[in-house]
């Protein structure tokens, strides 16, 4: 049970930490100004085999029956690193809860690498 988290309501929800992570992933992806799930070099050997695998950029802990969740992302060149890290925090936050209800502490985010390619 440590990989789930139980919703008290009128029948017992659990939520897996890796839906809880591909949640975050995704929205992470949703930002303007990221190009990819952790460094160029995983995300490109990583890409190619499937969406499990950016979930090792991502990690989800519940505490106190909240949940925090950091994520490692790579960034277009010539972005605002402080701003893009605000816009990550923001959108995974607001993912995570109106998807899975659950309570999120806090987001943390690493800049795992600089694209220097645009991928629009």
């Amino acid at each position: 049970m440590d990989n789930e988290k139980t919703i008290d309501c009128e029948s017992s929800v659990k939520i897996a930490n890796d839906v809880v992570a591909k949640i975050a992933a995704i929205a992470a992806l949703e930002v303007e100004g990221v190009s990819a799930m952790g460094n160029n070099i995983t995300s490109e050997l990583l890409g190619k085999v499937g969406i499990k695998n950016i979930l090792k950029n991502v990690r989800v802990e519940f505490i106190n029956g909240k949940v925090m969740v950091a994520v490692a992302v790579t960034v277009d060149y010539g972005v605002s690193l402080p701003g893009i890290s605000s816009a990550v925090q923001q959108k995974v936050k607001q993912a995570v809860e109106s998807m899975t209800g659950l309570s999120v502490k806090g987001v943390t985010v690493k800049i795992a690498g600089i694209s220097l390619t645009k991928n629009s």
